[in-house]
């Protein structure tokens, strides 16, 4: 069993780590992605993410539990995203150099930024590991994910750094650090799923309501803000036909 939760946790770290260090290193590499790109790989992810929570999470909580402990699972995934977005916010910054009062600044967003998505990632951590408890495949597709979420917060606060001096090993090991979290909250999900079907049905359903704040606060509108044309709807729909075609097959 501590195998198996070190293992889910392993796979937490990497998808918070390797999401948030990638977003840097793109930065660092190439500095813009383009934006049709962007739009469809956030819209597809965010189509795959909502199929996952209304066909698998939400209907497998339901069923090891009840209504009640999946709403209540729900509303609590959903509040503490949406307090931490609001107390705690992680991206939406511009870093536009016009009216630059100084590196500082942006070293002080930069490292802002970083401990945002730091404290972000730890209920997104607790959600793939509860995922797992669904099917092995479930929670992997999550991960991935979660993973792709978190490159565009780790472009901000790469982007952030770099305008404010920060050499690039500096850059990649605050970003990294960003994602350390996730592998906390996956190791979480995991213990807490396997206490009892109340706690699975609590999980499941803290998942599903983590999974739909930030696919409908975040990935759509980020995919229709770096849309051209209609590239945003393109990947939102086939996220959710690729999500279906998934679910259907497990």
């Amino acid at each position: 069993m501590v195998y198996y939760l070190l293992y889910i946790g392993l796979i937490g770290l990497l998808s918070g780590v390797i999401g948030t260090t990638g977003g840097g290193l793109i930065i660092l590499l190439i500095r813009k992605v383009e934006d049709r790109a962007l739009s469809v790989l956030l819209g597809v992810s965010a189509g795959i993410m909502a199929a996952i929570s209304f066909l698998e999470l939400i209907p497998e909580a339901i069923q090891e539990g009840s209504l009640i402990s999946t709403v209540l699972g729900l509303l609590i995934g959903m509040a503490i995203i949406g307090f931490l977005d609001i107390e705690f916010p992680h991206r939406h910054f511009s870093f536009s150099k016009d009216g630059d009062k100084g590196q500082g600044r942006y070293l002080k967003t930069g490292i802002l930024l970083s401990i945002g998505i730091a404290l972000h990632n730890l209920p997104e951590g607790v959600a793939i590991g509860s995922s797992f408890s669904v099917s092995y495949q479930v929670g992997l597709v999550l991960a991935i994910l979660v993973g792709i979420h978190n490159l565009p917060e780790g472009m901000a606060v790469g982007a952030a750094l770099c305008i404010g001096g920060v050499k690039a090993r500096k850059v990649l090991l605050i970003t990294a650090l960003a994602g350390v979290p996730m592998g906390l909250g996956a190791f979480l999900g995991a213990f807490f799923g396997g206490i009892s079907t109340l706690a699975l049905s609590l999980s499941l359903g803290f998942a599903a309501g983590a999974m739909l704040y930030i696919v409908f606060d975040e990935l759509i509108p980020d995919a229709h803000e770096k849309a051209e044309g209609h590239s945003a709807i393109i990947g939102i729909l086939m996220g959710i036909i690729l999500g279906i075609v998934f679910t259907a097959s497990l």
